[in-house]
């Protein structure tokens, strides 16, 4: 695997670090086949509940290399541009029809495809220097890798339209006001509380814990009488699991119980 992309394993859960600290993680080839390669072989793991997505040094991922793309433009290579496009179509489906949790833990700017990559994740912990930028207006391009489909779902479309428009870069703070990280912490403390959710997060039930992922996402484009027959299936899914039999045991043993995911 090229070093553009580290993958780390502690348990039940797996970091896939975007390695390319000195261009702030932003992406050209290297890293775009990396994650491409990467990310999908980490969520079809069975042995990996949970996964953390972040960059390595100072940036979460500032989106794609600007001296790359200036490159493509001036070569007019378009297959190129597109391929890097399509790239983050893989990467976001990925993460959004895996059934695991998968955490951004956003070190510290996130910006362009950057950005929807960590938008594209379930939850975003972020450090206190953290920020993120819909920065694609900035350069006359247009939003990609899934923005305009995740940022309006988090803070309604006219919000979503001023940052797309403005191209404004917003801080950890106004970030978490407008529901787009969940919690910001101290940046010191960034890498200890996303391993401590994301263990907690991997000791829960994975088979509830994948169907509710999947509810929630669903119930974007399906009405209440739809969502009420899945709620049914998946609940009834859960009943008849060793994970539920488990669960109801240790409450009444008042004991942590022990998922095996079956």
């Amino acid at each position: 695997m090229s070093e553009a992309v580290v993958v780390r394993r502690d348990g039940p859960v797996a970091t896939v670090v975007m390695n390319r600290p000195e261009k702030l993680n932003a992406f050209n080839d290297d890293l775009r086949d990396a994650m491409i390669a990467a990310l999908p072989r980490v969520l079809a793991d069975d042995a990996i509940r949970v996964v953390v997505l972040t960059g390595a040094g100072r940036a979460f991922c500032a989106g794609a290399d600007i001296g790359y793309m200036q490159g493509l433009l001036e070569k007019k290579d378009w297959k190129t541009a597109e391929a890097l496009v399509e790239a983050g179509r893989v990467m976001v489906t990925a993460i959004r029809e895996s059934d695991k949790p998968v955490i951004a833990s956003v070190n510290g700017p996130s910006a362009g495809g950057g950005a929807n990559l960590a938008l594209a994740c379930d939850i975003r912990i972020a450090s206190d220097r953290a920020s993120i930028g819909q920065t694609f207006s900035r350069i006359g391009l247009h939003p990609d890798w899934g923005a305009t489909f995740f940022l309006p779902r988090l803070v309604g479309p006219s919000r979503a339209l001023e940052l797309f428009w403005s191209g404004d870069v917003i801080d950890a703070a106004r970030a978490r006001d407008l529901g787009v990280f969940n919690r910001v912490v101290p940046h010191d403390q960034l890498e200890a509380e996303t391993r401590a959710f994301a263990q907690a997060l991997a000791a829960k039930p994975p088979i509830a814990i994948s169907l509710a992922k999947r509810a929630t996402y669903r119930s974007e484009s399906l009405a209440l009488r739809e969502m009420l027959d899945m709620e049914l299936a998946h609940q009834m899914q859960c009943f008849r699991s060793q994970d539920a039999t488990e669960g109801l045991e240790a409450f009444l043993e008042k004991r942590p119980p022990q998922f095996a995911g079956k």
